[in-house]
């Protein structure tokens, strides 16, 4: 992933009011000195002594003098902040650069940064940098690293400067700030035929061919490698370049990704919660199909998508997928529980019968909402859907179950099976990549005892 543009970032105050915002930084030395010349002076002028009003004048100067070059000092370090990489997995680390610059003529004393990250990321880094030459730059960097999905904000960075002589300290934050952002973890699936369709979802493609009437004929403009029969004569001459037929259009594999995210179907939180597990698997669901080619669609139990997605979804295996899956980690980094409490929007937004493969991740189910899942089998070519009842994933998997624990969750499952869906309630800390796999292994069982079936009802 591309880095965040490092961009600098200079303090402009200038004016009386930045000098003495610079004389008030006087530290405990400058003041002692400074307090110390001006008794000596008033001393030396009450008891005649010209020497001692030397020495007066010359504490009192000191730290005045080291402030004046301290102020002029700040005005010309700049700051700059780079992140590598920008996005991360959820338990991943990235790494901070920070560089700073002397832009001056003048060298620095002593530099201290310090850089505000949330306490999620790790505690505040801080360093320490010796004296920078004119026009010299330092470079220090840190680590951050969050279990949390979210978009975190890093900066402004804080940079306190000192004279040599420790007279002055000055506490300046530039005004520029990164964000970093956290998605979810993205686990690699294998490559299984979850549809069972025999429409073109899944490893499949479909062809719409145009009617061969003279008037259906879709023109674009000539390529460079297109057969020359294919030329559409009228069409060249209207527009007046060379135009050949479209007699042929790829129509990909449809495939939306269905995430319930209502508060009321999902118990518990942090990163071993349920619905962290399901955001996880939605992701990687979206990734896997970009992969193999699928126009990827997005879908909240809302029935809101990622903002800039096309109507037939994303589409993948092609130049934009990778663009594609940031946007759609970049809407999962962020998303949160919502206040519904059914699913009749997402239904609502489904089309019917175009859908292509259907994967929902679920929370728990009631009578009428497990109805409402099993009406939106009959808007996709194919339905799988990940159950996380709370019954059964707050069951800890090495107890023995109560009789009847879990219940409801087997009720749904069966709702679902029997409304065509192919459902796997997933238990605590289950493996995607398993349940994946066990998923295909029960729509492989399904399809066959349905061909038994017909089979001796043709006997």
């Amino acid at each position: 992933m591309t880095a965040a543009v490092p961009v600098p970032d200079t303090e402009h105050d200038t004016g009386k009011g930045g000098l003495r915002t610079t004389l008030a930084g006087l530290t405990t030395r400058g003041r002692s000195f400074l307090a110390a010349g001006v008794a000596a002076a008033v001393c030396a002028y009450v008891l005649g002594q010209s020497d001692l009003l030397r020495v007066g004048l010359l504490l009192a100067v000191l730290p005045v003098v080291c402030a004046i070059v301290l102020h002029r000092t700040r005005h010309r370090v700049a700051g700059t902040r780079r992140l590598s990489p920008a996005r991360v997995p959820a338990g991943a680390e990235a790494r901070v650069h920070l560089r700073m610059e002397n832009v001056s003529r003048l060298p620095t004393g002593l530099l201290m940064l310090q850089d505000r990250v949330p306490y999620v990321l790790g505690p505040r880094p801080r360093f320490v940098l010796d004296r920078v030459e004119a026009g010299g730059r330092r470079e220090v960097s840190y680590r951050v690293r969050s279990d949390l999905r979210g978009r975190y904000p890093l900066g402004p960075l804080q940079l306190r400067l000192a004279d040599p002589f420790g007279m002055c300290e000055l506490t300046r934050s530039f005004s520029a700030y990164d964000t970093l952002t956290v998605v979810p973890r993205v686990e690699p699936l294998p490559p299984v035929r979850l549809s069972g369709e025999a429409r073109g979802y899944g490893d499949g493609r479909q062809r719409s061919v145009a009617l061969a009437g003279e008037d259906d004929v879709i023109p674009r403009g000539y390529r460079h490698g297109d057969d020359l029969r294919r030329v559409h004569w009228r069409s060249t001459a209207r527009y007046g370049e060379l135009m050949v037929r479209r007699e042929e259009q790829p129509q990909r594999a449809r495939s939306t990704v269905l995430l319930d995210t209502r508060g009321v179907a999902f118990e518990g939180a942090g990163p071993d919660s349920a619905f962290e597990w399901a955001v996880s698997g939605a992701a990687s669901v979206l990734v896997h199909m970009l992969e193999r080619g699928f126009s990827v669609r997005l879908l909240t139990d809302t029935g809101d998508s990622v903002p800039g997605e096309g109507a037939d979804g994303f589409a993948g295996a092609s130049q934009e997928s990778a663009d594609a899956a940031g946007l759609m980690m970049d809407t999962l980094a962020v998303i949160d529980h919502s206040d519904g409490t059914g699913l009749s929007p997402a239904y609502d937004v489904l089309r019917g019968g175009n859908e292509g493969l259907l994967v929902a991740f679920l929370g728990d189910l009631d009578e009428e909402q497990a109805a409402v899942v099993g009406r939106m089998r009959r808007r996709s070519g194919g339905a799988v859907a990940f159950l996380l009842d709370s019954e059964v994933w707050g069951h800890d998997p090495s107890e023995v179950p109560a009789p009847g624990a879990a219940g409801r969750g087997e009720k749904t499952v069966r709702m679902l099976h029997e409304a065509g869906w192919t459902a796997v309630s997933v238990p605590r800390g289950a493996s995607l990549p398993d349940v994946w796999r066990q998923a295909d292994r029960e729509r492989a069982t399904v399809t066959a005892l349905s061909g038994a079936g017909a089979t001796e009802g043709r006997s």
